[in-house]
């Protein structure tokens, strides 16, 4: 019997939504749900976080060309570098970086039915979720 971890799953931590009103649907959320607003864009976009999980309600622009609905999620990953490997020998293409002035994610992909998720080491912003007991 060996005493070596498996390595740390990926967890699915983020999801993004194109909304006509972000404030209206943040108030929702937060209100039946108890999510925490942790950040606005000047824009609208607001996110919010149940302390586990983040949702990205990012406000629709009318002279954009991205559609309502849901947008991208991503995923928390223990090292960035080994998933876009991982994807890149899978025959998916190679995960391109994030350049925007949100600090939520590292890395954008997509999947082979195009839709789009990130990757993060470091996680997507809110508060952070608590560790897991197994792992001191």
């Amino acid at each position: 019997m060996s005493n070596t971890r498996p390595a740390e799953k990926p967890k699915l931590r983020h999801l993004a939504i194109v909304v006509r009103d972000p404030e209206q649907l943040a108030a929702f959320y937060s209100g039946i749900f108890s999510m925490e607003i942790f950040h606005r864009d000047p824009d609208g976009s607001c996110f919010l976080s149940d302390g586990y999980f983040s949702l990205a309600l990012i406000k629709h622009q009318l002279d954009g060309e991205t559609p309502l609905g849901m947008n991208h999620f991503g995923f928390q990953v223990a090292d960035t570098s080994e998933s876009m490997a991982a994807l890149v020998a899978a025959g998916a293409d190679k995960p391109a970086e994030r350049f925007t002035n949100r600090p939520f994610a590292e890395y954008r992909a997509i999947d082979p039915e195009g839709n789009w998720f990130d990757l993060s080491a470091h996680g997507f912003g809110g508060p952070r979720p608590p560790a897991d007991e197994d792992t001191e």
